[in-house]
């Protein structure tokens, strides 16, 4: 007489294969993820209607236009002077606030040049801003 072989259902679900894949895409998205953010961050420079409240007499308004002039109270000053006017503006009192309207099409570096100026000079604060668009643009 033959044996018979028994054959018994299994009623559990193995869980390990999918919680190695899941552990693996896991990874994948951990590791694609900052690539992701970097390829698709666009930073437009917002268009702001109010102004802080820091009293003029403590801010110092340093702008600069597409161009490359730069203007210090409403005064153009050549870049390279750009530290001794502030120098002269801040006087000793080291709580003035510098505040830096740049226009949009600016390099970036150019801005952090004037903080870094103010900074080295001891600024109480800064501030950035946009320049506001002239009527006929």
């Amino acid at each position: 007489m033959p044996r018979r072989i028994r054959r018994h259902v299994m009623g559990d679900i193995n869980m390990v294969p999918f919680i190695d894949i899941v552990l693996i895409l896991l990874i994948i998205f951990m590791v694609l993820t900052p690539f992701l953010v970097q390829m698709q961050l666009n930073v437009d420079l917002p268009k702001s209607n109010t102004v802080n409240a820091v009293m003029e007499d403590d801010l110092i308004r340093v702008e600069i236009q597409k161009d490359g002039v730069v203007t210090v109270g409403g005064t153009n000053v050549p870049v390279t002077d750009l530290q001794k006017e502030l120098t002269l503006r801040m006087g000793k009192a080291k709580n003035k606030a510098i505040l830096v309207q740049a226009d949009k099409d600016v390099p970036i570096q150019t801005v952090v040049n004037v903080f870094d100026i103010a900074k080295n000079l001891g600024a109480a604060k800064l501030g950035i801003g946009v320049l506001e668009k002239s009527g006929g643009q």
